[in-house]
């Protein structure tokens, strides 16, 4: 082995349901200058990883894509994942998840096989590959629900999910995400606020074009002193959950904030969320995730 020290190394595995987006979000991680590795074997992630350390820094972020082969898949991997950790690496999770519903439609476009098809109908295989798949869910440190989101969704989320970070910088990687109830609760987020309440700049017609990345939409909404009231309670709360996730070595959350369309309110308020929630031991990113849909 090498002088290089292990947590130099990034190792990432990308996981979950077929058909969820794990070769979109193979390709991102590719054009972001991550060394990706497509279908391997759970058993052949240790080796990797060991020629990882072996580089001496020359593969420091390695991203494997593992879909699910055969039976053992599931304590094939728990044991890959151990044998990469007792290796002084940490890997990260990301487990990718739709409806079934979604998952048909996609199978049924591109007009492919499930893995684990046949026997039965897609949707028996679907079942079949998530049933096997909930161990893997539960120990996931990273889930991405990919139901309503569309490839360029879908690469902002992960880019947001794994953006570069300097060493022995934060512990937790906030992802303060907003959108429009209209649209959809996003399943994917571990806290949920709802500003609905406050003045909505929808109705101000030299406003309603814009978004809430304007200064003049921003300061319209704060202009409400519950916007600001608003913002300074939920900051003390969320600094204790996310102290509560770094005790537990949770490295990456999302907390979304929702009004009607995603556009003005929820934008804004994320904004100054993001502002307010970094500092030592914390890295925020605001995502917004409707900005764009009518």
């Amino acid at each position: 082995m090498t002088d290089a020290h292990p947590d130099e190394a990034e190792v990432l595995i990308i996981t979950g349901l077929s058909g969820a987006g794990h070769s979109t979000a193979s390709n991102v991680l590719e054009d972001d200058g991550w060394f990706v590795v497509d279908n391997l074997p759970p058993q052949m992630l240790p080796p990797l990883a060991e020629l990882t350390i072996r580089a001496g820094g020359a593969v420091p972020r390695l991203a494997v894509a593992i879909d699910v082969r055969g039976r053992s898949f599931t304590p094939d991997l728990s044991k890959a994942l151990d044998d990469v950790r007792a290796k002084g690496l940490t890997p990260v999770v990301m487990f990718l998840d739709a409806a079934d519903q979604v998952l048909l439609r996609r199978f049924e476009s591109v007009r492919r096989p499930h893995p684990l098809q046949p026997p039965g109908t897609v949707l028996d295989a679907i079942a079949r590959e998530r049933l096997l798949l909930q161990p893997v869910r539960d120990l996931a440190d990273i889930y991405l629900d990919t139901s309503e989101t569309n490839v360029h969704q879908l690469a902002a989320k992960v880019r947001a999910a794994m953006r570069p970070r300097a060493p022995g910088s934060a512990d937790l990687h906030l992802t303060v995400m907003s959108f429009g109830f209209k649209h959809g609760v996003p399943v994917d987020a571990e806290n949920i606020a709802d500003v609905r309440f406050l003045p909505n700049p929808h109705w101000v017609p030299g406003l309603r074009p814009r978004t809430g990345l304007d200064p003049e939409v921003a300061e319209y909404v704060f202009a409400d002193p519950a916007a600001e009231g608003f913002v300074e309670a939920y900051t003390r709360c969320l600094e204790v959950i996310t102290r509560g996730y770094r005790e537990e070595n949770k490295r990456f959350a999302v907390v979304a904030v929702g009004c009607t369309g995603g556009k003005h309110r929820s934008v804004a308020v994320a904004e100054a969320l993001a502002l307010r929630l970094a500092g030592e031991g914390v890295v925020t990113h605001a995502v917004h995730r409707d900005l764009g849909r009518e």
